[in-house]
């Protein structure tokens, strides 16, 4: 059975032929106020292998930044929700979300996606997500600049129990958090960073390198259909601009078993019931 999909961004609009009825519907939400160059590079990377993606297997990828769109009707037309290093901040945006999850919607959200700080452009204003749902809390803390890790991986989890119990992720700026996530019930830790990664970060300042520690980079609450990835931060050429723009280093969506390892969640959330 064929299918016509028109995937509309910005002005441009692309046409994909699906040769199969597609299995799910995602959209992504972009670009909410957010000007890091790095997050910006990984949004574009991430508009361009989604799509993809989904034209291999079978699901359909829509991408916004209009955030108004974050509403009980609209998000009806959609099995996952990604939030690509951003999350609402306006308080009926953010209900409708909440409703979408509580009632069986499905969400994967990306590095930035679970920043709050206080004092900040992103404070900590949304208990039930930060705390409730994400279970993280605060962000304390990151490596710098952007350099690969080993990752140990909980393998008792149906996305990942087809992964190596460790491979080397692409590189990215790792988050460390206010809350200790192996005391939480409620939350799997489905991968975390090695310790044969340490020394992580190259500096310049000595507290952006991580000498020990236990940090988790992907994670699921138990209680809803959601995995939180803490990739998302692609490397910039941030010293030598060319054209006044900085060239992109390194891509999130470039390495195999990682990309294996989005690819299963996406696949699981979208096919999976609460």
């Amino acid at each position: 059975m064929s299918f016509l999909f028109v995937l509309c961004m910005g002005c441009s609009c692309a046409v994909i032929h699906y040769k199969h009825s597609p299995e799910f519907h995602v959209i992504a939400f972009y670009g909410n106020g957010e000007k890091d160059l790095a997050h910006i590079s990984f949004v574009h990377e991430a508009n361009k292998w989604f799509p993809e993606m989904g034209e291999k297997y079978h699901f359909i990828y829509d991408s916004t930044n209009d955030w108004n769109n974050l509403n009980s009707k609209f998000l009806s037309h959609y099995q996952v929700v990604i939030f690509l290093d951003a999350r609402p901040e306006l308080p009926a945006q953010r209900q409708a979300f909440q409703e979408y999850m509580d009632h069986g919607g499905a969400w994967m959200g990306f590095h930035f996606a679970a920043f709050a700080l206080n004092n900040s452009a992103f404070p900590m204003n949304w208990d039930w997500y930060h705390h409730t749902f994400l279970g993280s809390g605060s962000y304390v803390s990151n490596t710098w600049r952007p350099t690969s890790a080993v990752l140990d991986i909980n393998r008792h989890f149906p996305v990942t129990k087809d992964l190596p119990r460790k491979f080397r992720s692409a590189p990215n700026e790792w988050y460390r958090w206010s809350n200790d996530l192996r005391k939480n019930p409620d939350i799997k830790i489905l991968a975390s960073i090695d310790s044969t990664s340490f020394p992580l970060g190259t500096g310049p300042k000595q507290r952006e390198i991580w000498h020990s520690g236990y940090y988790p980079v992907v994670w699921t609450n138990l209680h809803y259909k959601m995995i939180y990835f803490n990739m998302g931060h692609n490397d910039m050429d941030y010293e030598h601009k060319i054209d006044t723009t900085n060239r992109t280093l390194s891509y999130t969506f470039a390495n195999k078993i990682q990309d294996k390892f989005v690819l299963n969640a996406l696949r699981w959330l979208g096919s999976t019931k609460k």
